[in-house]
């Protein structure tokens, strides 16, 4: 698979399941082998169970979720998707506004993946032209 098809597939299935906590739906893009950073200066999570304990750990945690995913930007086999969400998290309304630069194997799989974000403790939709 493309790495062009790959990142519409991992944005148009994090649109729908994010929203609805579909660990498994999110789980099922990534490669056995996948290293999952986020944030940036965490350790990163190792392996498709990595990336379950990821999901399994922040996923629980969020409510309300609102997301929204930019057009994928694509270069080789690498691609940079930028998203913009908002949800409650233990009462306190967030958003956060990032960028997720993937990388894919022949299968269409992440194999690495890479959050950069921004958050404010509020809730706040897209501003004019997101």
């Amino acid at each position: 698979m493309d790495a062009e098809t790959a990142a519409r597939r991992w944005a148009d299935t994090w649109s729908r399941a994010w929203p609805q906590c579909d660990t498994e739906a999110i789980a099922a893009l990534y490669a056995d082998t996948a290293i999952y950073r986020s944030p940036a200066f965490r350790p990163p999570y190792s392996g498709l169970p990595g990336v379950r304990r990821y999901l399994g750990e922040n996923l629980p945690a969020e409510e309300n979720i609102e997301c929204w995913f930019g057009q994928p930007i694509v270069s080789g086999g690498r691609a940079a998707v930028e998203w913009w969400g908002s949800w409650t998290e233990q009462g306190q309304e967030l958003t956060f506004a990032g960028v997720t630069v993937l990388r894919f194997d022949d299968h269409g799989k992440v194999t690495d993946h890479r959050d950069y974000d921004n958050h404010v403790q509020r809730r706040e939709a897209p501003y004019t032209g997101w």
